[in-house]
């Protein structure tokens, strides 16, 4: 078990706001009757167990565990029992101290007048500094002669929410493209998602009988405000735009603004159809330049390039 993610396990004593001075329900007062209060290590019981991590005292630590609480890392491995927990705590620290921790609370319940069910993300930042470990946690707390102990705590990894369901009509794109035509106008197209599924990421390429004439990058994500499909695309010649996108059928109209690296206006509406799985068609329609009419493109046809597919 990798110490950081180890030590995830003791950042969830973050999540006992509720730990207020011993004898009193969680949240009261502070907080609406029957909810524990929400402010992460505000009562004293928390401060403590802070206290105590940052002394790396595995054996305080392990005292804030019900007997027979049992704690699940997110590689699986199970400790059961004060002893096995304070073994782990004893590993996860490695003799040294001074490891930050933080806590976000995503929900908190409480279930009777003794028990507190709370899911969240833990945070640790090891002593010599550097990038966090993040973890997502589910722990069941329960109070005991007015103290409150972990019963029981499951840790998950963390996975950064995604917006890749909203544009789930467009991962057929995904891989590398090139026209079928050798001669005249034609493009090459490459899209991949991008780390954590919430854009597409498209390199494409306009070409002449074979030889690329000007490119750029674009990224198609999904706008949580407007609620629908955009793109922002970054020309090689010094330009930039945005497009909203749109479905109908099998094809994608993309309305397009743009800026010309000389100032220009540009607005067109791109069409992209699928064929079939290893056939689009792309066309340049209703294209302006500083509001003037240019005539439409001629579509062009791109065929995938085998072994690149989604």
């Amino acid at each position: 078990m990798r110490t950081a993610a180890a030590l995830c396990v003791v950042a969830v004593a973050l999540a006992v706001g509720q730990f207020v001075a011993v004898g009193k329900v969680p949240g009261q007062p502070g907080g609406p009757k029957g909810q524990p209060d929400r402010a992460p290590g505000q009562g004293k019981r928390a401060q403590e167990f802070v206290s105590a991590f940052e002394a790396g005292d595995a054996k305080a630590l392990a005292g804030f565990w019900t007997p027979d609480g049992d704690y699940v890392d997110e590689e699986g491995n199970q400790f059961k029992g004060r002893a096995a927990i304070e073994k782990m705590y004893e590993q996860a620290f490695g003799g040294k101290k001074g490891a930050k921790l933080a806590v976000t609370i995503t929900t908190q319940r409480m279930v009777g007048s003794d028990v507190v069910i709370e899911d969240g993300l833990t945070e640790v930042t090891p002593p010599q500094g550097g990038a966090p470990s993040v973890s997502r946690f589910s722990a069941v707390l329960v109070r005991k002669d007015g103290v409150w102990y972990f019963e029981s705590v499951r840790e998950s990894v963390a996975v950064p929410p995604s917006h890749a369901e909203h544009f789930a009509d467009l991962l057929w794109v995904l891989g590398d493209w090139v026209g079928e035509e050798q001669k005249g106008e034609s493009a090459a197209l490459s899209y991949e998602l991008a780390e954590n599924k919430n854009f597409i990421v498209c390199e494409f390429t306009t070409t002449l009988d074979g030889e690329p004439v000007v490119g750029g990058t674009q990224w198609i994500g999904w706008d949580a405000v407007q609620k629908r499909v955009r793109s922002w695309s970054f020309y090689s010649g010094g330009g930039f735009g945005e497009a909203t996108w749109s479905k109908d059928g099998g094809k994608w109209a993309i309305k397009t603004t743009a800026q010309a690296a000389d100032g220009r206006r540009v607005a067109v509406t791109n069409l992209l159809t699928r064929v079939d799985d290893d056939h689009l068609v792309w066309q340049a329609t209703q294209l302006t330049v500083d509001g003037k009419a240019i005539p439409d493109a001629p579509p062009v046809k791109l065929k995938r390039v085998k072994g690149n597919g989604p």
